[in-house]
């Protein structure tokens, strides 16, 4: 069962300024807790053991806040390295096997994610396993759904579901892209064509916090969740 967790914290927050002008996304409080910290702490109720965070848009920021605690950077200095190339960096830190990843803008309520994902995951017939969320229930989504999933588990791009920031992948999926800076879209796309692509459908509330307009909307949610 995965137990190794990457949150991604590198991104630049355009969508979230002025919030960000001077303050990394991952640290921007919602319900008086910083994003970043509630992706650690549901990673962690979730059963991770093992917390990479990766940084780059005012970084020291983040070093500061995660100083004295157990949770490991993987500092990206050069060019954003997006999802794919931030997690081939981090690699070596996750250790061996399948990795659970997070999106820190992203808050969360009733069953914890990450904890229903390591219980459904099937190494031997995945190579991904997205956590979905239902198109009419994502909060402060702007656009369509992202994928559709069958009666079996497997998704297909283009569908009512939008993924909810928070899967389980296997990294050697990332062997195949040589590029230093790519999405994880491209792994997702390996994995649909092959069949190994899976999805998990969110049965609680789901909020993106993307921009300033959806914090009070996430905190709504977390209050009445």
């Amino acid at each position: 069962m995965p137990d190794a967790l990457m949150i991604f914290a590198a991104g630049l927050g355009t969508r979230m300024r002025p919030l960000t002008d001077h303050l990394p996304k991952p640290l921007i409080p919602v319900g008086g807790q910083t994003l970043l910290d509630r992706a650690i702490a549901l990673g962690r109720a979730g059963g991770a053991r093992r917390i990479v965070v990766n940084t780059h848009y005012l970084a020291p920021m983040i070093d500061a806040h995660l100083a004295g605690s157990d949770v490991v950077i993987s500092h990206e200095p050069g060019p954003v390295l997006e999802t794919g190339g931030g997690l081939r960096q981090a690699r070596p830190l996750l250790g061996g096997g399948a990795v659970l990843t997070l999106n820190p803008d992203v808050v969360w309520t009733g069953t914890n994610p990450v904890a229903a994902l390591r219980t459904a995951w099937d190494g031997a017939r995945m190579d991904a396993l997205l956590m979905l969320v239902p198109l009419a229930r994502a909060t402060a989504r702007a656009g369509g759904g992202d994928f559709d999933i069958d009666g079996a588990g497997r998704i297909a791009r283009r569908g009512d579901f939008v993924y909810g920031g928070a899967q389980i992948i296997n990294p050697a999926l990332l062997d195949a892209i040589p590029q230093q800076v790519f999405s994880l879209n491209r792994c997702w796309d390996a994995a649909i064509s092959s069949g190994r692509a899976f999805g998990l459908i969110h049965p609680g509330g789901w909020c993106d916090v993307g921009r300033p307009d959806a914090i009070p909307l996430a905190e709504a949610l977390l209050s009445d969740g």
